[in-house]
């Protein structure tokens, strides 16, 4: 909104406005915004909840060290969501698909954990939403994003920097060439606009009008086909279910190739792929969220991940100096991304040992569908494993303890455990950590893991 009204009023000539035009600056700007308002509005939300003794009822299989911090507030999430969404609102661009699709995501899952929240606390009901509901809801939102990436244009790499007059807007990529903002292309290689921009084709040549002169632009041999593709914009399925292979240069995975290229078949498998990622990231921050500032934290760290992966990769000198896939519109994301980290950070005023208000399934669910949808549109997916390795492990260790119980309690006729109690977190309480220990431990092997992520860029 924000971001729409100083654009318009740089195209007034108002000295300065220009500089909402830069994500670095947005970005910041929604940092500190998303910040303050955290800290701001979550006292507030605080004292209401208190007021309404929306209370955590603390299960009884529990450590016996968190009785205690029953009645604590919860559906803290809501100071997460506000603080997250406003500033993206105000300083995102809301024409861009990367940017809509995220806010719906995290409106999405929200949803479902508020209403998880909502009948734990109103309606006394300790487990919550029933399960199949909730997958339902996690399936649902992997259909949305599923289906908007295989059918929405912005997401198959178009991103033409020429208006529909022939204009040229402003890219740094094309300045390197001689395009120059304000430039109205004229013809490319003898051919007119309109039959370039309807089959765009490399070309050595550019005819161009740059304050009322004519001028020829000529593009080396090796650039033309990026430069026509820069001006253009392109529509390829192969973009859309494409992905970034870590540790390898120069290569990447095609999903559509498992069943021949584009057909039916192979956006049905791209769109399992979507709800198989959006479904296990958003349980898996679900069930990390269970001591105080643990799934905010590691959040805030994934978040800086994402947020540099999203810049890069909506820059194509850095996307090619990195040799990752260029992914036109996605830079927006970063302004998300920051908005996330600060709204994560903000709430750990209130939420870090000991916690005056819990995140609820309200925060979990809408931080977990929110980094598996940023890990797709960043085509990253394949690293998930490594940056969000903390969520990974939580679940993998729920899946083993429930697991191995089954099978002992086959075999043996009663059940056994590997962990002392699953998640991971607990189990090292049991065995005598303090709770501020295990989340400041967690904290360091996210930050390790998302050093080694960025390593990966490198080690290839």
């Amino acid at each position: 909104m924000l971001y729409a009204l100083t654009d318009w009023l740089r195209q007034q000539d108002i000295p300065g406005i220009g500089v909402f035009q830069y994500l670095s600056f947005r970005a910041a700007l929604a940092a500190v915004l998303s910040l303050v308002i955290s800290i701001f509005i979550g006292r507030r939300i605080i004292l209401w909840l208190k007021s309404r003794k929306m209370g955590e009822r603390i299960r009884e299989l529990g450590p016996a060290t968190h009785k205690a911090k029953a009645g604590t507030p919860t559906m803290g999430g809501l100071i997460i969501l506000l603080a997250c969404l406003v500033p993206t609102l105000l300083l995102g661009d809301l024409t861009n698909a990367y940017v809509l699709l995220i806010i719906v995501a995290t409106l999405w899952m929200g949803l479902i954990g508020f209403l998880d929240d909502y009948i734990k606390v109103f309606r006394n009901n300790k487990s919550g939403l029933k399960g199949k509901f909730k997958i339902i809801g996690q399936v649902g939102l992997g259909l949305i994003v599923g289906l908007a990436m295989v059918y929405h244009p912005q997401f198959r790499g178009d991103n033409p920097r020429v208006k529909a007059n022939g204009e040229v807007r402003s890219s740094k990529y094309l300045e390197a060439y001689g395009f120059h903002a304000g430039d109205r292309i004229v013809s490319a290689c003898n051919r007119s606009l309109d039959q370039q921009r309807t089959d765009p084709q490399p070309c050595e040549e550019y005819v161009l009008v740059r304050n009322k002169e004519r001028i020829t632009v000529q593009i080396p041999e090796d650039s033309r086909a990026g430069v026509a593709e820069r001006l253009f914009g392109r529509q390829d399925f192969a973009f859309v279910t494409q992905t970034d292979i870590p540790f390898f240069k120069d290569l990447v995975f095609n999903y559509a190739l498992l069943t021949g290229g584009e057909n039916f078949l192979s956006k049905l498998l791209y769109i399992f792929v979507v709800i198989f990622i959006v479904t296990a990231v958003s349980n898996g921050v679900n069930i990390t969220d269970g001591l105080d500032g643990l799934a905010a934290g590691t959040t805030a760290i994934v978040a800086v991940v994402f947020g540099i992966f999203a810049y890069i990769s909506g820059n194509a000198i850095f996307a090619d100096y990195l040799n990752i896939s260029y992914i036109p519109l996605s830079g927006e994301l970063f302004v998300f991304c920051a908005a996330l980290i600060g709204a994560c950070i903000g709430f750990l005023w209130y939420n870090t040992y000991p916690a005056q208000i819990f995140m609820g399934d309200t925060g979990s669910l809408a931080l977990g569908g929110a980094v598996g949808v940023l890990a797709l549109m960043t085509k990253k997916e394949l690293l998930l494993p490594i940056i969000c390795g903390v969520y990974f492990i939580e679940s993998l260790s729920v899946i083993i303890q429930v697991s191995y119980f089954k099978y002992t309690k086959r075999k043996y006729g009663e059940g056994r455990r590997i962990f002392r109690m699953a998640p991971l977190h607990h189990h090292y309480e049991l065995q005598g950590w303090h709770e501020s220990k295990i989340v400041s431990r967690f904290w360091i092997i996210t930050v390790l893991l998302a050093i080694l992520a960025f390593a990966t860029l490198k080690l290839r």
